[in-house]
């Protein structure tokens, strides 16, 4: 791996084949590697944090050989940063770029805050509709409890 050094910054080799997922706030750095599996992944993944960014300040991004997120791994990264981009890497070049978008309706991810909820209390699925992208404000459909994007807990 050949690592060059180019008006004082040193530049991580580019990957062939894979992802990279940009624009994440730095303080949901672990939180994202967490829900992705990306402790116990077995492919090469290099973590970058601190890049200065426009839009944040501070900026963290994670390129992962080999690897392309499912629509599940997505729309989940969308409700923990609905900021970030996914670039789809084939060949050295991005071939297509993923603005993130939190789904309209969440069944099953997330689990609802409320312990006295049905879905916390009976052996069933839990469904959640969006109420607001920016910052991310899910309602749950049967005991109508609002949850923030930072109060968000996902089911194991």
């Amino acid at each position: 791996m050949k690592q060059r050094v180019e008006e004082g910054e040193l530049r991580v080799p580019a990957i062939q084949n894979g992802s990279v997922i940009d624009h994440i706030p730095v303080e949901e750095m672990q939180k994202v590697i967490a829900l992705l599996g990306l402790f116990d992944a077995p492919n090469p993944i290099t973590i970058g944090l601190n890049f200065k960014s426009r839009k944040l300040g501070r900026k963290g991004l994670i390129k992962v050989e080999d690897k392309f997120f499912t629509p599940e791994d997505v729309n989940t990264l969308a409700l923990v940063c609905p900021d970030v981009v996914i670039n789809v890497i084939r060949d050295y070049r991005v071939t297509e770029k993923i603005a993130v978008h939190p789904p309209r309706r969440v069944d099953g991810l997330v689990k609802c805050t409320n312990p006295k909820c049905i879905t916390n209390n009976e052996p069933m699925e839990s469904s959640f509709t969006l109420l607001e992208e920016k910052p991310v404000v899910l309602q749950c459909n049967y005991c109508t409890r609002k949850v923030h994007g930072d109060e968000i807990v996902f089911r194991d």
